[in-house]
């Protein structure tokens, strides 16, 4: 797996579903490997680089998992609030706001029915929280419900096209309880959810075109930023970029 959000063992996701295989150690063993390392740098430098400058900006963290991108965000300069469907995941977020003496108002809640009145946030941002969602369309509405006019989503996902998808749609066909249930998503799709919401979508972008290969990674990091630029097709990861319109008096 790369670094994305996922839900560990016994974590409910949207449905009421447990994901079974994954859980706040397994992000921190992902983490301190070379391979795992170097995706999550990449796939963070894509998610920041998308969101922009955030000192002052309200940023709801959906799916916030174990809280990494919520403390980076609050160092940036961000008043931020986190979610996510699992009460461990929120323990564990909470954990590493208290070592960071970082001051994030966490919270249980699912993305398609987040406890924030309308127009609450500056910036929303989701990593890989639609993996394991069959409809995504009431996460978006949710998402740009919240968005205060003129802020920005930020939604990233698991690319379809890509050798990290064939290889987990391989362990689903050898039985992963996991992957079974994963969805990858194309940018159009990306695109059409943002659009249906009633949010302007920006164009997709990728990050991480190696395959899961420790030395793979090593050797074509430093080429990921300009593919990036130039094509989202062996993207694993994807990015999109949305604004909610500000309404005409």
């Amino acid at each position: 797996m790369n670094n994305s959000r996922k839900r560990q063992v016994g974590q409910i996701d949207e449905q009421g579903r447990g994901l079974p295989d994954l859980g706040p150690d397994v992000y921190s063993r992902w983490r301190a490997s070379e391979l795992g390392a170097i995706t999550e740098r990449l796939e963070r430098r894509l998610v920041l680089d998308c969101i922009g400058e955030v000192s002052g900006s309200a940023v709801l963290d959906v799916g916030c998992g174990d809280g990494d991108l919520a403390v980076d965000l609050w160092r940036r300069g961000a008043a931020v609030v986190g979610v996510d469907v699992s009460a461990d995941m929120i323990a564990a977020a909470q954990a590493r706001a208290r070592q960071a003496e970082a001051d994030i108002d966490f919270q249980v809640a699912a993305a398609g029915s987040l406890p924030f009145p309308p127009d609450s946030f500056d910036v929303v941002v989701a990593v890989t929280v639609l993996c394991f969602i069959d409809d995504a369309t009431p996460v978006f509405r949710e998402i740009a419900r919240v968005l205060r006019p003129g802020g920005r989503m930020v939604i990233s996902e698991l690319g379809k096209w890509s050798a990290w998808a064939a290889e987990r749609r391989i362990r689903a066909w050898l039985g992963s309880p996991l992957w079974r249930r994963g969805k990858f998503r194309t940018p159009r799709e990306l695109r059409h959810l943002a659009s249906q919401a009633g949010l302007i979508p920006d164009p997709v972008r990728g990050a991480i075109y190696y395959p899961r290969w420790r030395l793979a990674a090593r050797w074509m990091a430093p080429w990921d930023a300009a593919l990036s630029r130039l094509t989202t097709i062996g993207a694993a990861f994807l990015a999109l970029s949305a604004v909610k319109p500000r309404t005409n008096l």
